[in-house]
C-alpha cells in the first residue's frame, strides 16, 4: 500500500492519531498530550492511498536544536517501516535549517534501539513523560 508523508496544516488529523495512540492505547493523560508547542510546530501527516491518516510527527526549534516529537503510527501500519519514514521526513526538514546544529527527541525507552539506527545517542537520565519511561537522545548535524 502506498503511504505518503507530507507537511500538513491539518492539525486535527494529527491530533486524532495522537489521541488514539498516546491517550487511548498508551494511557497518557490527555492533559499531558496537549501542549503549547503545537502552534509553533511543523506537523507531518502520513496518509494511505485512500487519504486515511496513519501516522504523524512534529518538529520545532529550541535555539540551535531541532526537536522531534509526538511520533506515532496507527496500529495497522506498525512494523511496515512507516515510523522510520516519519523520522527521516523530520530529519530532512530539520537539516534544511542551516542554523540548527542538533536534533533531539525524548524516546520511550523501548524505542531507543530504533532511534539509534538513525545515529541518535542517549543523553541524561531516564524520566517519566505521560507516565512512560523516556530517555533524551541527540543527533549532531
Amino acid at each position: 500500500m502506498t503511504i505518503t508523508i507530507s507537511k500538513t496544516d491539518d492539525f486535527q488529523a494529527c491530533l486524532a492519531l495522537r489521541m488514539t495512540v498516546f491517550v487511548e492505547e498508551q494511557k497518557v493523560p490527555v492533559e499531558d498530550e496537549l501542549d503549547d508547542l503545537d502552534p509553533v510546530s511543523t506537523h507531518f501527516l502520513a496518509s494511505d492511498a485512500k487519504g486515511t491518516p496513519v501516522g504523524t510527527a512534529r518538529t520545532y526549534e529550541l535555539g540551535e536544536i531541532g526537536k522531534i516529537g509526538r511520533v506515532c503510527v496507527e496500529k495497522s501500519q506498525r512494523g511496515t517501516g512507516l515510523g522510520a519514514r516519519l523520522i527521516e521526513a523530520c530529519l530532512e526538514d530539520l537539516r534544511q535549517r542551516p542554523h540548527l546544529t542538533q536534533a533531539k527527541l525524548g524516546a520511550q525507552t523501548h524505542a531507543i534501539g530504533f532511534y539509534e539506527r538513525f545515529g541518535f545517542h542517549v543523553i541524561g537520565e531516564e524520566y517519566l513523560d505521560g507516565g512512560i519511561p523516556h530517555r533524551d537522545m541527540v543527533l549532531d548535524f
